[in-house]
């Protein structure tokens, strides 16, 4: 019986991951390098994987100042993710989860301040029983330990839970923890290769909260 939801959040509730890669690739192509989407995805979920001045330092051949690289790539990003709102469905789903008395869950690899920032300027901090972030735990994404927190804390057992991911670091931290994980990709993250989820939407429109759990609960009483 599924008793919580939990949510991941750059990418999923809002896509802040689109702006960022636009960011950084336009930064990559004023200083004479490139930024493929395919190196830039994998480290998304996660924030211990890619340092984009080592990759374009290894590209143009030269040394680039960081804290001026940081201060332009941060001017374009915020620029860029003023235009951002709720994707869709998403309220939707919350609003489902508490209909139904389920727990809800966030677990993310970015910092609480950011993450807390952001639901409270959308109004949707107030549905969350528990947030985990990177400040919480030794290790994020694709460690299992921030959803192992927040189940811990829901009170609910992995069999109990579905995680909602846009990321393959998310995918892998979620199946880790042994917890059923649903993948919504957005732009950035839908060409990676996500294996071992157990449903994949291209929307949180495209299935309601209600079919998602009948359809998983289905598949593991088949099993």
């Amino acid at each position: 019986m599924i008793k919580a939801v939990i949510f991941d959040f750059d990418g999923l509730i809002l896509d802040t991951e689109t702006p960022g890669y636009h960011a950084y690739r336009e930064l990559f192509e004023e200083l004479g390098g490139k930024l493929p989407l395919e190196e830039w995805a994998k480290g998304i979920g996660t924030n211990n994987y890619f340092d984009p001045v080592d990759y374009l330092e290894q590209q143009i051949g030269e040394k680039i100042d960081r804290v001026l690289f940081k201060q332009q790539a941060e001017g374009k990003y915020r620029a860029l993710v003023q235009t951002i709102s709720v994707l869709p469905g998403v309220i939707n789903y919350l609003q489902a989860a508490q209909r139904l008395g389920l727990r809800i869950g966030l677990a993310s690899s970015s910092s609480r301040s950011w993450v807390e920032s952001y639901l409270k300027k959308y109004d949707l901090y107030a549905y969350f029983d528990v947030i985990r972030t990177k400040d919480d735990v030794q290790q994020v994404k694709p460690d299992p330990e921030l959803y192992l927190q927040v189940i811990a804390h829901l009170g609910v057992k992995n069999t109990e839970a579905i995680v909602f991911e846009d990321s393959l670091n998310g995918l892998l931290a979620a199946k880790a923890a042994e917890i059923y994980c649903v993948i919504v990709p957005n732009p950035v993250t839908s060409q990676l290769e996500f294996l071992d989820h157990d449903l994949r939407l291209t929307s949180m429109e495209e299935m309601s909260l209600e079919d998602i759990i009948m359809n998983i609960t289905k598949a593991y009483e088949e099993k």
